[in-house]
């Protein structure tokens, strides 16, 4: 059975690899995808906004720094660094029925989801998932 950390981290290979096909099949028809630049909803706008990312970035790099999970949400705290230049701090929450059914990207400075959060980690409905276990 592929678990939600399966999941979470094959979309971020994709992302990195800027696979787009492998992208889009994983997107629900009905997503919601958020930064903290848009919102958009649907398969169809998903997909134009993943297609914008991927052309105006030369390369990604993409690190799992931590990750937390609940019974249908999984969340990562990434460094990503775009074209071998810019350095982002994001926490990317993904949460699932059958496929991605949404996703929210939140950029930081660095600093892990708890903080972000203003909660303690032992607040949170989340566990701690040790992705090299």
């Amino acid at each position: 059975m592929t678990t939600h950390a399966d999941l979470f981290l094959t979309c971020l290979r994709h992302y990195a690899a800027k696979d787009f096909q492998a992208i889009s099949a994983m997107y629900a028809e009905d997503i919601h995808l958020r930064d903290w630049n848009i919102s958009v909803h649907g398969k169809g706008e998903a997909i134009r906004e993943t297609a914008k990312n991927f052309v105006e970035a030369e390369s990604l790099e993409i690190c799992v720094l931590a990750t937390y999970e609940n019974a249908d949400t999984f969340a990562g705290e990434l460094h990503i660094v775009v074209g071998g230049r810019i350095d982002l701090y994001v926490v990317d929450v993904m949460t699932f029925d059958a496929q991605v059914a949404s996703l929210l990207f939140v950029r930081t400075k660095g600093g892990a989801i708890e903080s972000l959060l203003n909660l303690e980690l032992g607040d949170l409905p989340y566990k701690i998932v040790d992705l090299h276990a």
